[in-house]
C-alpha cells in the first residue's frame, strides 16, 4: 500500500501509466470489448483489469496522468453503431471529467476505435457491462516543478 494512491489502482496499472510517455494512449474499455485479442500486440501486452464503471476508472487515471494539451481532443470514444451522434450513458458521465482536465472528446466509428486501440500503449478493461463504455486517453506532460524560493 502506498500513501496518496487510491487502493483500487493496481501495481500493474501504476507501472503501465509510469511507463507511458507523452502522446501514448491508454484504452479504457468495457467488459464486452475484445481486449485480450488486441492487447497481445501492444507494448504492454497484458490486459489490466479494474472492477467498476468507466466514470470511476477515468477519474482514477486522470488523478495520476495528465491529458495531452497539444491535440484538439485527448479523449476518443466509440460511436454507437447506426447512430453516431448518440451519447451513451457511460460517455455522458465522463464528459465533465475530460473537460475538467482541460480537454474534449472526439468519437470514431467502431472499427476506427479498434484501430486506435491497436496503436495504444495499454488496455485497461473494466467490469462495466454497459455498451459503448470505452475511451482512449492520450497522455500529456507534467508542468515543470518550480523550486520554492524563500
Amino acid at each position: 500500500m502506498l500513501k496518496g494512491i487510491d487502493p483500487r489502482i493496481s501495481p500493474e496499472l501504476l507501472y503501465a501509466l509510469a511507463q507511458m510517455g507523452h502522446g501514448d494512449d491508454l484504452a479504457i474499455v468495457d467488459a464486452n470489448f475484445p481486449a485480450a485479442s488486441l492487447a497481445r500486440h501492444l507494448p504492454f501486452k497484458n490486459v489490466i483489469y479494474l472492477s467498476g464503471r468507466l466514470q470511476a476508472a477515468v477519474q482514477l487515471v486522470l488523478g495520476l496522468m495528465p491529458l495531452d494539451a497539444f491535440v484538439p481532443a485527448a479523449a476518443t470514444t466509440m460511436q454507437v453503431v447506426g447512430d453516431p451522434d448518440a451519447v451513451p450513458e457511460p460517455v455522458a458521465e465522463i464528459i465533465p471529467l475530460i473537460e475538467g482536465a482541460g480537454s474534449s472528446l472526439q468519437s470514431v466509428d467502431r472499427f476506427g476505435f479498434y484501430e486506435l486501440t491497436r496503436s495504444s500503449f495499454a488496455i485497461l478493461q473494466l467490469t462495466d457491462i454497459r455498451p459503448y463504455g470505452n475511451v482512449i486517453l492520450k497522455k500529456g506532460v507534467l508542468p515543470p516543478i518550480r523550486p520554492n524560493r524563500q
